[in-house]
């Protein structure tokens, strides 16, 4: 065969490969990559999307008006102290229940389904559902007044409406890493075990000397997906506060900040500036994420 009949079977095979991937590419074009390179655009100017559509140059100044906003500033730190304190508390409680899970237990296929059930259920239902326990009424209340305790405006207090939002994140995301978890427990040898049972290793020392250095792996995906998906939080802040991000801006978070410069202010430049600082942040956050992870590797 001469090579230029090698050249054009190999360019007919690239075409053929890219046709089939077309759908996906002017899916995600659409839908992604416009979408962000438009925010680029629009955090560099003065956006009016109303009667006479006009775009004005503004440089930098959306970036450098972040320093003086202090909604900002409390919005990142609260975003901050969510995935602080979330995304740890999540990963550990999903590795316990993959090690529960992973163990001979009667009916573990039906305790997989349950502890599952949080994950495929709609985020604005279960906020709505934490709603009602933690309302002044709710469930939570009724158990601590059953107990002889007095009731808590879990809602209303800015020291613990966040918190109470952590909880209930914690709770219908681990389920979902569960499996991640369980699945990688699945693919470590039971040769290993058997032999650290052998030299007389018990059943923390095997956890901690085989478990945990082979979970490496999901662990870095889970922590670097938890932190990306605790940055982005908006709708549970949103439903609990009724958009306002209150009560004294306590659970105002970044992406709901977004929201109400974006849809209530129309103040699009500005929220397309505060859009891509946060998307900056979960970048340089992975970054640092995948860094030490390698880093732990090569030790």
């Amino acid at each position: 065969m001469s090579q230029a009949s090698s050249w054009k079977k190999k360019l007919r095979n690239n075409a053929t490969g890219y046709l089939f991937l077309l759908p996906t590419i002017l899916v995600l074009g659409t839908f992604l990559f416009l979408p962000v390179f438009y925010s680029l655009y629009l955090s560099g100017h003065k956006v009016n999307l109303l009667g006479d559509v006009s775009y004005k140059w503004v440089g930098f100044n959306n970036f450098s008006r972040m320093a003086g906003d202090e909604r900002a500033w409390i919005a990142l730190k609260n975003t901050a102290s969510f995935a602080i304190f979330v995304v740890p508390l999540q990963t550990a409680c999903a590795i316990f229940l993959a090690v529960i899970l992973n163990a001979k237990l009667k009916f573990k296929n039906f305790f997989r389904i349950v502890f599952f059930m949080p994950t495929v259920t709609s985020s604005a239902v279960l906020s709505l559902i934490f709603m009602w326990i933690y309302n002044s009424n709710g469930l939570l209340n009724r158990l601590l007044e059953f107990i002889g305790l007095h009731g808590y405006n879990w809602l209303g207090d800015p020291a613990v409406a966040m918190k109470a939002i952590m909880l209930m994140n914690i709770w219908s995301t681990a389920p979902f890493f569960m499996v991640v978890f369980l699945a990688a427990l699945q693919d470590i040898p039971d040769a290993l075990y058997e032999s650290a049972m052998l030299d007389g290793a018990g059943a923390w020392r095997r956890f901690i000397s085989i478990t945990l250095p082979l979970l490496k792996p999901a662990t870095f995906f889970t922590v670097v997906m938890g932190f990306i998906g605790t940055f982005q939080l908006f709708d549970q802040s949103y439903i609990f506060s009724a958009g306002s991000g209150g009560p004294n801006n306590s659970t105002l978070t970044v992406a709901l900040l977004i929201y109400q410069y974006a849809f209530k202010n129309l103040d699009f430049g500005y929220a397309s500036a505060l859009a891509v600082m946060l998307a900056a942040v979960i970048l340089l956050v992975t970054l640092i994420q995948r860094k030490l992870f390698a880093e732990e590797k090569l030790n």
